[in-house]
């Protein structure tokens, strides 16, 4: 709600209002983490959702950083509470209700900031203004609608491991792999930027059952390799990781049960024009592994759009599908690599490449057709945003205004861990 509307309400429609904490069902997936980590018995479960406790909850935030995907970090004002029993129902957040409302000297946080477009760029209406509290960021208006959330930890997919390879090189002390797993007939439906959850066996030393881990899916929606049924997923083992080491020691013919799937903002817009610049480190290649493959399957004259990646990563040989990117035509991905720990070389990151392409990536900001991806390490998109403010400053644009524009259209996604 803008000034101008809250102004335009009769004194009687100025309805006082509560924050109430809420869970993204669409992004939760199910972990259990956040309800252990209340210490105030605010957040309850059934089979379906979890749900937060109004009268419960104190807003101490403990929930906030131990929850693995960012579902627990929503808020809406509200005239009543939703109920435990309306919240187990969703299966995705309402929207802000509207008419909510205060006082005008307490109300600037219902007011979406400004956004005055650069001279070149055609004005916003206001309906496509980023809600305040629409903290969920919209997906690409092209892309599909997709399944979320049908196999939950209680009553999980089946999956058989078909496939368990090591992406980096054998003298790397980084052990990252593609996993491939093998549903039944049309069991799990994905679209490429979305995720899954492996459930762990057993129980820690407290007898808890194991935290669902979340890992993005590296394959396009038919499949990996044009396999029906199937999905891939890039696996980092890590030091100490009881989901990370018992994924990497599966071998083909193992069983794993899977949850999800998860995620429908982080979406790969369907149409074919266009242009997807990706910008991540590590394993945070695995959803653009999927756009790539989506993109490359597609005959070369339908997408017309271009693809983009820059990433970054210690070594060549540690980084995930480098020989796969470096084997694709330029038409299909135009990539940009960087190293950070090449032996007698200085480093160079992802935001420094993204400023060697100032020309390329100012001309592709301007464009209404482009999306922005950044996915990786927490923290990373600090880093990249100054890089592109940077970029954006050369060519005479507002770096803040483009971002936002891009926001409210679902062409602005950052995804981190």
């Amino acid at each position: 709600m803008t000034a101008t509307a809250f102004a335009a309400l009769p004194v009687s429609s100025r309805v006082a209002f509560m924050r109430q904490h809420l869970i993204d069902p669409e992004v939760c997936i199910r972990c259990n983490t956040c309800e252990e980590s209340c210490p105030h018995g605010g957040i309850v479960h059934n089979d379906d959702n979890y749900a937060v406790l109004f009268d419960a909850c104190t807003g101490c935030g403990k929930c906030l950083d131990p929850c693995p995907t960012g579902a627990i970090a929503n808020w809406r004002d509200v005239s009543s509470t939703y109920s435990v029993d309306e919240q187990f129902s969703w299966s995705q957040l309402p929207a802000q209700q509207a008419g909510i409302a205060i006082d005008l000297k307490d109300a600037a946080h219902l007011v979406p900031p400004t956004i005055e477009p650069a001279e070149e760029l055609p004005a916003l209406a206001e309906s496509e203004l980023t809600d305040a509290f629409a903290v969920k960021p919209a997906a690409p208006s092209s892309a599909s609608r997709p399944v979320v959330n049908a196999f939950k930890r209680n009553q999980p997919a089946t999956a058989t491991i078909v496939a368990n390879v090591r992406l980096t090189a054998p003298e790397s002390d980084t052990d990252v792999r593609h996993i491939v797993l093998r549903f039944a007939d049309g069991m799990f439906p994905v679209l490429e930027g979305q995720s899954l959850g492996i459930v762990m066996p057993g129980a820690d030393s407290q007898g808890k059952r194991h935290a669902v881990r979340q890992y993005s899916i590296a394959s396009p929606r038919n499949g990996e390799a044009g396999e029906p049924n199937t999905v891939a997923l890039t696996v980092k083992r890590v030091q100490g990781g009881l989901c990370s080491n018992h994924l990497c020691d599966l071998s083909a013919g193992a069983s794993v049960d899977v949850t999800g799937p998860f995620g429908a903002t982080f979406l790969m817009p369907n149409d074919p024009a266009a242009n997807i610049v990706m910008v991540c480190t590590g394993t945070g290649v695995a959803p653009f592994r999927g756009f790539v493959e989506r993109r490359r399957q597609l005959a070369p004259e339908s997408s017309t759009g271009k693809l983009v990646l820059f990433y970054g990563a210690q070594t060549p040989q540690s980084m995930p599908y480098v020989d796969y990117l470096e084997e694709l035509p330029v038409t299909t991905v135009q990539r940009d690599f960087s190293y950070s720990r090449l032996e007698d070389r200085p480093k160079i990151r992802v935001q420094q490449r993204i400023r060697a392409s100032a020309a390329l990536v100012s001309a592709l900001l301007r464009d209404d057709l482009t999306h922005l991806y950044i996915c990786g390490l927490k923290g990373m998109e600090q880093g990249v945003e100054q890089a592109l403010a940077e970029v954006c400053g050369t060519a005479g644009l507002d770096w803040i205004r483009v971002r936002d524009r891009m926001r409210a259209a679902g062409r602005y996604h950052v995804e981190t861990y």
